[in-house]
């Protein structure tokens, strides 16, 4: 973390895995307000010229640092801030899925505006869901062609 380009970024997840005989170093960063690839090149460098001058991976490796993709599950609550306004789909550890715009994220969890099921002949409304992070398996941003 002492590398990333300012406060603004964060660290999501850090992933080693071996393929093909040589370490992969796997690094995802996110930010506030976007992750740029100049932003990923820079941190790449810093940990780079430090693995190397500490000899922390004296064996071949492969460093990636990239943004987590579209389809990369939200794991922090800092995640959780920068989507606030965004439609969510999340799978609760009850095997059940709910979708909704994420409205409010506390420390416990989230509160979603979700559709509730439309009964025959009226209209679909919404309705505030709170949910904690403790129930909840996956979150997803769902992303939208309009």
């Amino acid at each position: 973390e002492k590398h990333l380009p300012d406060e603004n970024h964060f660290i999501v997840a850090v992933n080693i895995s071996e393929k093909t005989g040589k370490k992969h170093l796997n690094i995802l960063l996110d930010a506030d307000e976007g992750v740029t690839i100049r932003a990923c090149a820079k941190l790449s460098r810093a940990i780079s010229e430090e693995l190397e001058a500490n000899e922390i991976m004296p064996d071949a490796y492969v460093l990636e640092v990239s943004s987590p993709g579209l389809d990369f599950p939200l794991s922090s609550k800092r995640q959780f801030d920068k989507n606030i306004g965004r439609e969510l789909k999340i799978s609760l550890t009850s095997g059940e899925d709910i979708q909704g715009k994420l409205v409010e994220v506390t420390e416990a969890g989230v509160k979603l505006l979700a559709k509730k099921k439309k009964e025959k002949g009226k209209k679909a409304t919404e309705e505030e869901v709170p949910l904690l992070f403790e129930d909840m398996k996956k979150s997803i941003v769902q992303v939208s062609f309009k």
